[in-house]
């Protein structure tokens, strides 16, 4: 009888070793294993942003033949709507992945506020080949120091301005209007400059201040400023390119540690791809955002390049002033190079 215990024990140890000896090394997911990711969006469920994250959701689940799942939480609903704190959440683990505007990792490196320099880039085009290039890659991968590993960018549409007062077409025309702006010194400072009356605000108050007249104006992207309805209280809109702004798509470090080669690439090359697919459907949306605007009854102007190179140049005065923001000389320097702008 103890022979057969002894022998039971054993086989009990052998096959403890051999599940051991299975599991990959470092606490790697094994290979098969399900995994289920949770991604937190900013915006609601029908905005750009969440859209295009639930297209990830679906590439990355037909990538890996359905081993990795991914669900879209928008609205900022996983980390109460603060964006500092869910840039913490997803560093400590509380969020598995993340897509935030690169202007609000500015809270956390200071060079990042470059990318919202007013009119610092051309086009969209230009955007992008920064993105993808040297200098935006130096930045994604700073936000290691934050135990999140950047996954790559997405683009936004540039910012447009609304006003109930009048069309925009020189930088005088905004001459005492109230205009909503984020907490964010690169928009008062531009803004400043045309004698704009600057007003920080919430983004969730701005709808009714405007309705109640508080302030004049606002500028967001045009699927902001039609998934909120601004068109009800607003009577001009600018196509004025005035900013541009990314998305970041960033994932816990930890948990992109433990996943297989093979899911990691999936998951990169996923984030990749949906980079063109964001920006053909940020473009088709702003011409259908135009027209509605307009059958709303909405005057809709948009700037020659000679009346924008008005706006360019209130830019560029303000240029001592954002290099002091972005704290970084040489890499203000490095991206007006990039850009083909002088200080």
């Amino acid at each position: 009888m103890k022979k057969l215990v002894s022998l039971l024990l054993v086989l009990v140890l052998a096959v403890g070793l051999a599940a051991c000896g299975s599991s990959s090394s470092g606490g790697e997911t094994a290979a098969g294993e399900k995994i289920t990711l949770k991604i937190s969006t900013p915006d609601p469920d029908n905005a750009s942003v969440s859209v295009a994250a639930k297209e990830l959701a679906k590439v990355i689940g037909e990538k890996s033949n359905g081993e990795i799942e991914v669900t879209v939480h928008p609205n900022g609903t996983l980390y109460g709507g603060d964006p500092s704190a869910a840039v913490k959440q997803l560093g400590a683990g509380g969020l598995d992945m993340l897509v935030l505007s690169t202007s609000l990792y500015a809270n956390f490196d200071s060079r990042f506020s470059a990318i919202s320099i007013p009119y610092l880039f051309d086009d969209k085009e230009q955007f992008l080949s920064f993105l993808n290039g040297d200098l935006g890659t130096e930045l994604l991968d700073s936000v290691s120091e934050l135990d999140i590993k950047g996954l790559g960018y997405w683009t936004r549409d540039f910012r447009q301005i609304t006003n109930s007062k009048r069309p925009i077409t020189k930088p005088e025309d905004l001459k005492g209007i109230k205009l909503r702006v984020p907490n964010n010194p690169l928009w008062v400072e531009f803004f400043k400059g045309a004698g704009t009356v600057t007003t920080p605000m919430d983004f969730s108050e701005v709808y009714n201040a405007l309705q109640l007249k508080t302030i004049d104006g606002q500028e967001n992207p045009l699927g902001v400023i039609t998934a909120s309805k601004m068109y009800e209280v607003q009577k001009y809109l600018t196509i004025s390119n005035h900013m541009a702004d990314g998305w970041l798509v960033g994932m816990n470090q930890a948990k992109f540690d433990k996943l297989t080669d093979e899911q990691k690439k999936i998951i990169s090359d996923s984030v990749k791809e949906i980079q063109g697919w964001s920006l053909d459907y940020d473009n088709k949306e702003a011409e259908t955002a135009i027209k509605l605007m307009e059958d709303e009854g909405v005057e809709v102007n948009e700037l020659t390049s000679e009346q924008q190179q008005q706006f360019i140049e209130l830019s560029k005065q303000a240029y001592p002033t954002f290099k002091e923001l972005v704290k970084d000389d040489q890499f203000f320097s490095d991206i007006l190079e990039f850009v083909g702008k002088s200080e």
